[in-house]
């Protein structure tokens, strides 16, 4: 592995944010002066390809990686903001009901954040905060 494939893994795998290749180059940036941002495209392509990062991919954003702890996604429909939830791993499940093995999954639950729900949807949580699950 290059030494930007380990810095790009090291700040994705340390990252609270789900982080575009525009803010992974942002942040390499940092510590390299002389990196550009196709070399982060190629190296964020290699590491997914390799199961070592995920690709979140959220109609009308760009694509956004992620660790690869088990943990899966909320997914606000309307401005495509990203938290993090942790549910049962369902991998045992799946492998179960489809009969082949599952390397892994990407759970995103579609709801909206408080910050789009100001219109009152009957039966959605109006409340004006984000649900803490």
């Amino acid at each position: 592995m290059t030494r930007n494939a380990k810095r790009i893994l090291e700040i994705i795998d340390t990252s609270c944010e789900h982080l575009s290749a525009e803010q992974v180059f942002q942040r390499l940036k940092e510590c390299n002066q002389g990196v550009v941002l196709a070399t982060v495209y190629n190296n964020l392509t290699t590491l997914y390809k390799q199961g070592l990062v995920r690709k979140i991919s959220v109609e009308g954003c760009p694509d956004r990686y992620d660790n690869m702890r088990q943990h899966d996604h909320l997914v606000c429909r309307n401005c495509g903001k990203l938290r993090d939830i942790q549910l049962e791993d369902l991998t045992e499940k799946l492998q179960e009901r489809t009969g082949i093995p599952i390397l892994s999954y990407d759970l995103k639950i579609h709801y909206l954040c408080a910050d789009c729900s100001a219109v009152q949807l009957p039966g959605h949580n109006n409340s004006g905060k984000d649900p803490i699950l």
